[in-house]
């Protein structure tokens, strides 16, 4: 049996779940419904549970995993109801949701992103906050030159968005000026073709399009989200209402074997338990 070690123990209700699928795994349905078993929720999770998903499937011959997008607040509502057999949500649970069973299936750090030509490499949380509160407007205070700040924000709904506002912005607003887009790629796909803007996604969807800014001195890292030495660290989680049906045991069970959890680690996030 594996000795599980959790990365921070404020998780330890939803871990001890995953841990019970993990020892006491039960097998799939032998006749699942038409539709599958049904994923949904946070487009920041969206592209790697589609990854498990793929990779589940070609495992599990004749056995069917829907992934949805729609954004955590969606996802949670959707297994709340039943349309979802499983919520996925890129934020932490909020009082009134807690009464759906979670699973943290993997770590994410926040990083916030500019166009690999802008000079800025370096800021700390509290110029990142004023940014995004339309308080700084142009890059020539922050040495990034004559240029007026492009802001790129996620949706209102949006689980990247609200650990941004909880971990970033406080009792500050984002701006309404700011670009507002539905996706991590296409806040990506902005920064990358504008010299001008500035945003956040996902540390597991950062590459060479855009740069990483470090805040306060420390980059986003594996090592750094690891320590908490980075200071924008969110969990990635899988939701269901009441006790998750056999299917979706079965499909948490391998997003939290060894080998899937090697895959969290080369896509960019970190896995939710460490040795």
């Amino acid at each position: 049996m594996r000795n599980e070690k959790l990365l921070a123990s404020k998780w330890v209700p939803g871990a001890f779940l995953a841990l019970f699928f993990l020892f006491f795994p039960v097998g799939c349905s032998r006749n699942p419904s038409q539709r599958g078993l049904v994923v949904a929720g946070s487009t920041s999770i969206q592209p790697f549970a589609d990854h498990w998903a793929e990779i589940y499937m070609r495992e599990h011959p004749g056995r069917i995993v829907n992934v949805q997008g729609g954004g955590s607040s969606a996802g949670i509502q959707a297994a709340r109801e039943g349309a979802a057999d499983i919520g996925m949500s890129s934020r932490e649970l909020r009082d009134e949701e807690k009464e759906l069973f979670e699973v943290v299936v993997a770590w994410d750090g926040l990083a916030v992103i500019v166009h690999p030509e802008n000079p800025v490499s370096d800021l700390s949380l509290d110029l990142v906050r004023n940014i995004f509160a339309g308080n700084i407007r142009s890059w020539k205070s922050l040495g990034g030159g004559e240029r007026e700040i492009h802001v790129v924000t996620r949706e209102e709904g949006s689980g990247t968005r609200s650990a941004f506002q909880e971990m970033v912005m406080k009792k500050e607003r984002i701006f309404k000026g700011a670009i507002v887009q539905d996706s991590n790629g296409t806040v990506r796909e902005i920064v990358a073709n504008d010299p001008s803007s500035i945003g956040y996604i996902s540390y597991g969807l950062v590459n060479e399009s855009v740069k990483a800014l470090r805040l306060d001195g420390v980059e986003p890292s594996y090592d750094h989200i690891i320590e908490k030495t980075y200071q924008l660290v969110r969990p990635f989680l899988f939701v269901t209402r009441g006790e998750p049906k056999p299917e979706a045991i079965d499909f948490i069970n391998f997003v939290l074997s060894r080998k899937a959890q090697e895959m969290v680690r080369h896509d960019g996030l970190i896995p939710a338990f460490r040795e």
